[in-house]
């Protein structure tokens, strides 16, 4: 059956602009750059490389960070509780007047709440001192509570304990593995960069050599 011949057609459009097609997840993005297809370049093969050399370096080098910092950071905590218990007092001091008392005694808000009240208490030098300390609501004045007292005779917090040194190491071996993870990113981002410009370059390049021969080939735009 004869008949006129119709005109070539565009590709339909996606249903999305841009979706036609989708970027790889980024775990696999190292794979996407290594498959086989006529317009992957030498650059998508090196990002590909690249990738897969920190995914493979990086953790090694992370660990022996958060281990190392996660140590160092444990035994300056140590030192400084064994220094902080031999330089602080515990003692007994006694309320100079009554506590506030809570709206809701024996509730749950209440057991957790504390007020700031003058206390009297005896320092190191074995003078009489007065100072202001959280007590738990509703504490009659002469009551007495336990309170750790410096060198200096002030009030102070009482020594780190094992608890805190170990919750403060872990954290900065925590610190140490992120930093260590986050550098790795950053070098492939600015791999990635520097790979992208030389891609743009060098299709710029291509294209000021090819467009003359188009424009010949096709006529001069209208």
């Amino acid at each position: 059956m004869s008949g006129e011949i119709p005109p070539a057609q565009p590709p339909p459009a996606p249903e999305q602009h841009g979706q036609d097609h989708p970027r790889p997840p980024l775990p696999l993005l190292w794979l996407w750059l290594w498959r086989r297809n006529p317009l992957r370049r030498r650059t998508d093969r090196l990002q590909g490389w690249v990738a897969l050399g920190l995914l493979l370096l990086v953790p090694a080098p992370a660990l022996v960070a958060m281990f190392g910092v996660g140590d160092t950071a444990y035994r300056h905590y140590r030192t400084t509780a064994e220094h902080q218990a031999r330089i602080r007092h515990h003692t007994t001091a006694v309320l100079v007047h009554d506590a506030p008392g809570h709206l809701e005694p024996g509730s749950d808000e209440a057991n957790g709440t504390r007020y700031p009240v003058t206390v009297r208490f005896t320092g190191p030098d074995g003078q009489a001192r007065t100072a202001k300390t959280d007590v738990i609501p509703g504490l009659s004045a002469g009551s007495t509570v336990s309170v750790w007292v410096g060198a200096d005779g002030t009030l102070t917090e009482p020594p780190l304990t094992v608890e805190e040194i170990r919750s403060r190491a872990m954290g900065w071996a925590l610190v140490a593995f992120l930093a260590v993870v986050l550098a790795g990113g950053a070098v492939y981002g600015a791999v990635a960069r520097v790979l992208r410009r030389r891609n743009l370059e060098a299709w710029d390049a291509m294209w000021a050599e090819t467009a003359p021969h188009w424009s010949r080939a096709h006529g001069s735009p209208r």
